[in-house]
């Protein structure tokens, strides 16, 4: 049997990488006695896969990850005996029942929101987003090459003194809020700050042209 757990990881372990968070969920699941299945051969571990890694000192409040039951659990008793095992800092949402032949989350991953703690007002977004492209310098492990980013934007709003954007996030396409930005920050002929916080919102598939939250099966 298959299920997605949904959790929020704020405060101080935002610091803590994604290999700790992944013993830490298997130390958690052993701890709250869950009927989690196990692969097979000389060094079995528990069946787990994460929907995303998320970066060191990111906070988030939708984060994601598949596990395999052998017995049928409630959703209800699921959440309630992690939480009671769990620290403040991590706190299991939701547990989602999946079909047999639900695909794992991290291959339906196209979207992602965040919330960023720096401030542009609404014309200066406006005037960003009707640029014909929003190019920038893309680095990866293995090279640079200039992109246009714009068609990965999905969304791009004030909100408060901080700014909202929803942006492509998976094997297709993928795209990181500081890219956004730091490229905000170029148009305005503003200096980009060297840290910037931020809280990852919500994740999503998508189907039939639309963005649906993973916890949506």
């Amino acid at each position: 049997m298959k299920a997605r757990i949904k959790f929020s990881k704020t405060g101080s372990v935002k610091f803590i990488g994604h290999l700790d968070v992944m013993r830490y969920f298997q130390k958690l699941i052993r701890r709250a006695k869950l009927d989690v299945t196990y692969s097979q051969g000389y060094h079995p571990h528990q069946i787990m896969s994460f929907t995303s890694p998320l970066s060191v000192g990111i906070e988030s409040k939708g984060e994601y990850f598949d596990i395999e039951t052998n017995s049928e659990i409630d959703p209800e008793y699921a959440v309630k005996v992690l939480n009671e095992h769990t620290v403040d800092e991590i706190q299991v949402l939701k547990y989602i029942k999946l079909p047999d032949d639900a695909k794992k989350s991290m291959a339906l991953l196209a979207a992602a929101d965040y919330l960023v703690d720096v401030d542009f007002d609404e014309e200066t977004i406006d005037k960003f987003l009707s640029q014909n492209k929003i190019e920038v310098l893309k680095k990866t492990k293995k090279s640079e090459k200039i992109v246009d980013i714009k068609p990965m934007i999905y969304k791009l709003e004030k909100q408060g003194d901080k700014l909202f954007v929803c942006l492509a996030h998976g094997s297709q396409a993928n795209l990181k809020p500081n890219l956004v930005v730091e490229a905000l920050c170029k148009f305005t002929d503003k200096e980009a700050p060297e840290f910037l916080r931020m809280t990852r919102l919500e994740m999503y598939y998508e189907k039939d042209g639309k963005l649906i939250p993973l916890e949506e099966v």
